[in-house]
């Protein structure tokens, strides 16, 4: 259900303060995923609970089934949660179907600015439609997808001549993705300390939403679009099937088939993250969110690990945006609360604990703050992965447009089905249905 103007204006006078009468309720419920920040969230969230006097329950779900879970509890209006971290492409379902409470009212009452954020994460987590200042979430966790590299392996003398000398130039950091498959290539089925290595772990999952977050990796870089951005809806043929979109298929699942693992058909975050850490791979593709578990992992940790963002390609440099916006729930009984946890939220010494302890603020006074690029050895490369972010649709029909991308590309790219601009002219197909059925074209 849509919270009336009348309900916004009440929980706007509620939740004036942060103290225990600020919230009608003593307790509420918070729901995300299962995931090393949302236990940072549990911490953080204690403070929250000492000056408020409300108690903080949590929902969280594992990733494969976070997505299932939470938006069939949007969709049969539960009141299983008051808050909500969702997923970017959540957004504009939740907005036309009146699952997120739009919040500008109690931003602008709350001296909330936008202009405070990462302008990408608001356009990401925040905003539907996408460029129009209408606010549904507050950013919560900024993500990306970036890589991962055994430092201690390239900077081996051995493998540097023997690389430069097949290569030509010398192995470290790629400068483009032609060179990062040059460098997975070369570590391919190569013994390292006695043990058979691979090249890297990349994102190749068929049953959520993996293969769509890996290969749109490669399909940015080298020209795809998913529309006409003057008519996204109305021209999609020419675009997602450009001879630049063909080209970065055809680039991700050579990558595929020279440089990924074994057995590596239908693998997402938690595979790369343990094939990575157990030094079967060079190369990991993952999202930012682990950097700091690898970091501090005894096996890769240290100095034997390095982070950089996505590589450029023919069209340019762009990563795909990962993170999440924090909704207050328009079903909620705890309209009051829930406002209140997003005022405090929002404060910038709570942004900065939050990174602190384990989160990634999406607050510029964070992220730009003196010295935070050199506090952690992953902090520029989340700095630089940020700037080129681009994201999936974020339309009501989601679900719809996600299904066929993940069928046609895991077809073709891990199947070995037909060809690159054979699978990406169906996808044309398989959207203009979508749309059509939407009334959009």
């Amino acid at each position: 259900m849509k919270a009336s103007k009348f309900l916004m204006a009440t929980a706007l006078t509620a939740v004036a303060g942060l103290g225990a009468n600020s919230a009608s309720a003593q307790s509420m419920t918070l729901c995300w995923a299962a995931w090393d920040p949302a236990n940072a969230l549990v911490e953080l969230s204690k403070d929250f609970e000492a000056q408020s006097g409300i108690d903080m329950e949590f929902e969280f779900v594992p990733w494969p089934n976070f997505a299932d879970r939470m938006l069939n509890e949007l969709n049969s209006n539960g009141t299983l949660c008051d808050l909500l971290i969702g997923d970017s492409q959540w957004i504009g379902g939740a907005a036309e179907n009146g699952n997120y409470v739009k919040l500008n009212d109690f931003f602008t009452a709350e001296g909330i600015s936008m202009d405070d954020f990462i302008p990408a994460t608001v356009t990401g987590y925040a905003e539907w439609p996408k460029g129009t200042p209408n606010y549904w979430a507050l950013p919560a966790y900024a993500d990306v997808v970036g890589w991962t590299y055994r430092r201690d392996w390239f900077e081996r003398p051995e493998l540097q001549a023997e690389f430069k000398e097949k290569y030509g130039y010398d192995l470290g950091v790629p400068a483009s993705l032609e060179q990062l498959k040059d460098i997975a290539t070369f570590f391919q089925g190569r013994e390292i300390d006695g043990k058979t290595v691979y090249g890297a772990a990349i994102y190749t999952e068929r049953g959520s939403e993996g293969i769509t977050m890996g290969v749109t990796n490669a399909l940015y870089n080298y020209g795809f679009e998913y529309g006409n951005p003057e008519n996204p809806y109305k021209e999609l043929d020419g675009y997602v099937n450009s001879e630049g979109a063909v080209a970065g298929l055809e680039y991700y699942k050579a990558l595929y088939d020279a440089g990924a693992a074994p057995g590596s058909s239908n693998w997402y975050m938690g595979e790369n993250i343990d094939a990575y850490k157990s030094g079967q791979v060079a190369l990991q593709m993952n999202f930012a969110f682990i950097w700091p578990g690898v970091n501090a992992d005894p096996n890769v940790g240290g100095d034997r690990t390095g982070y950089f963002a996505n590589p450029p390609g023919p069209a340019g440099q762009f990563a795909q945006l990962g993170g999440q916006g924090i909704s207050v729930v328009a079903n909620t009984d705890n309209m009051d609360g829930a406002l209140a946890y997003i005022k405090w939220f929002a404060q910038a010494d709570v942004q900065a604990k939050w990174t602190e302890m384990g989160g990634a603020s999406a607050m510029r006074s964070v992220v730009e703050a003196p010295g935070f690029s050199d506090a952690q050895p992953y902090n520029q490369a989340f700095l630089d992965s940020m700037a080129i972010v681009k994201d999936f649709w974020a339309e009501p029909s989601y679900a719809s447009l996600l299904l066929p991308m993940q069928s046609r590309v895991h077809n073709y790219v891990i199947a070995g089905q037909g060809t690159a601009k054979e699978a990406l002219d169906g996808l044309v197909k398989d959207w203009v249905e979508v749309f059509e059925d939407e009334g959009l074209r």
